[in-house]
């Protein structure tokens, strides 16, 4: 039995990876899933037949119960949601992760065990991790649901405060090491600073660095995992642990660089100052002039090159498929239309491509801001479509934005640039955006789906 389970778990991992790897792509990210989902029900089910369990009555009631949440929680967000759904969901990766830890102390100090350096260091980090983890998550959650404020949340004594409580956890963990049967209240204590820690590590990270925040406490969860896998010295978990924290920490590696955020900066909670002293307030002011349905289809109709900048307010307004109605009537007029997408438009990585992936937009137009940030000076007509922040050129030049250093589409070289937004308010970063002034922008006024729907009957007039 015991080569079995080591062989179904090998043929688990493989699907695991080749999971991930396909993952990688649109076009291959549907495969993907299946493979990885049918990895981990191949090991959930050969990990059912492990001799140590000694009740499958709790086991089933949790798996009734988690499938019904998890298919509610699937069927009925919305796909605007779905950056609160992923972040609450490693929130409950981390929290099972805590809870494990805890569980697994208490029976083996019940039960006499001997607590070596190796499991009892795993236990102290499954906590820690798995603590921080899960109120980071929440908090993650609460700025996203915009329960919390989005914008960067500073207090006095940040840093040191979260130094002195992260020394004192390495101190609370060695002595639990040392002589774990007699270190219960020292386990307790190392778990609630842990939860603090989530809270204060992730307050301080502003709306605009939010998805970087996601990605990196999407691999926390799986660090987290992996060391209640160490705890249960259960090989699965290990192996999918790592994978999820391998591939958490690459994706936050590579969206730092896009964003041109220092991971450190990320990992201790806006250790740096990253241009935090801009306000709504004090953004820049000026006239913005403003073009309805009938002026822009007749100066789309003229056109020959048309980049489409997708964001947060088309996947709020749901307005993806007018987007995509549009595109088709522009081609068949014989005008050339691509999608700008940046690194972390909307709320988490690669939103905007499943919004229009779900549109049925081919891949092919759609262009990452590396490959199309060149040719906007050949751009006729740039049209954002409920983006903001990262279009805004103040990110090129204003040391005091919070956005400063972010690199961002450079619609504002384009011929004219329309931004259709409901109104001239902020961004998620907090900041007034200096485009809406520019000589050659003009305000699309509207909620997406409406405002592109009369703009496409507007199109099909001309």
């Amino acid at each position: 039995m015991e080569v079995l389970s080591y062989a179904i778990y090998l043929i688990a991992s493989i699907l695991f990876i080749f999971g991930i790897k396909q993952l990688g792509s649109p076009k291959t990210a549907r495969q993907g899933n299946f493979l990885s989902a049918l990895g981990m029900f191949l090991a959930i089910v050969i990990t059912l037949f492990d001799q140590r369990v000694l009740t499958f009555e709790y086991i089933i009631f949790g798996i009734v119960i988690g499938s019904l949440a998890g298919a509610l929680m699937a069927y009925k967000v919305p796909m605007t949601g779905m950056p609160q759904m992923v972040g609450l969901l490693n929130g409950f990766g981390g929290g099972a992760s805590l809870l494990v830890g805890y569980a697994e102390y208490y029976h083996l100090v019940r039960n006499n065990a001997n607590i070596d350096i190796a499991i009892g260091s795993t236990i102290v980090l499954s906590i820690l991790i798995g603590g921080v983890t899960f109120t980071g998550s929440l908090v993650a959650f609460g700025k996203l649901q915009e329960i919390i404020s989005g914008k960067v949340i500073k207090y006095p004594m940040q840093n040191p405060i979260n130094v002195l409580l992260l020394l004192s956890v390495i101190v609370l963990g060695v002595l639990v090491v040392i002589n774990p049967a007699e270190t219960a209240l020292y386990l307790m204590i190392i778990g609630i600073i842990s939860l603090v820690l989530g809270i204060l590590l992730v307050l301080p990270i502003g709306g605009a660095d939010m998805p970087v925040a996601i990605s990196l406490l999407n691999s926390y969860s799986g660090l987290a995992a992996s060391m209640t896998g160490f705890v249960l010295n259960n090989n699965m978990l290990i192996i999918a642990g790592a994978l999820v924290g391998a591939s958490g920490i690459i994706l936050t590696i590579i969206m730092c660089k896009g964003m041109n955020r220092s991971l450190m900066n990320v990992v201790l909670g806006g250790w740096a100052d990253a241009g935090s002293g801009g306000s709504s307030e004090q953004g820049p002011q000026g006239e913005a002039k403003s073009i309805d349905a009938e002026e822009l289809a007749m100066l789309l109709d003229s056109a020959q090159n048309v980049v489409i900048v997708p964001g947060y307010g088309m996947a709020v307004a749901q307005a993806q498929h007018a987007v995509r109605d549009l595109t088709n009537l522009l081609e068949k007029k014989g005008i050339n239309v691509r999608f700008a997408i940046h690194p972390v438009a909307g709320r988490m990585p690669g939103h905007m491509n499943v919004l229009l992936a779900e549109a049925q937009v081919s891949y092919d137009k759609l262009f990452a801001l590396e490959d199309i940030n060149d040719d906007f000076p050949n751009v006729d007509i740039a049209l954002i479509v409920g983006a903001n922040d990262v279009v805004n050129p103040a990110a090129r030049h204003d040391k005091n934005s919070p956005i400063y250093g972010m690199p961002i589409l450079n619609v504002d070289y384009a011929k004219t640039v329309i931004i259709n937004k409901r109104s001239m308010n902020a961004g998620y970063a907090g900041i007034q955006n200096e485009l809406f002034f520019y000589p050659n922008a003009l305000m699309f006024f509207g909620s997406a789906k409406e405002a592109i729907s009369k703009l496409v009957n507007e199109l099909k007039e001309l």
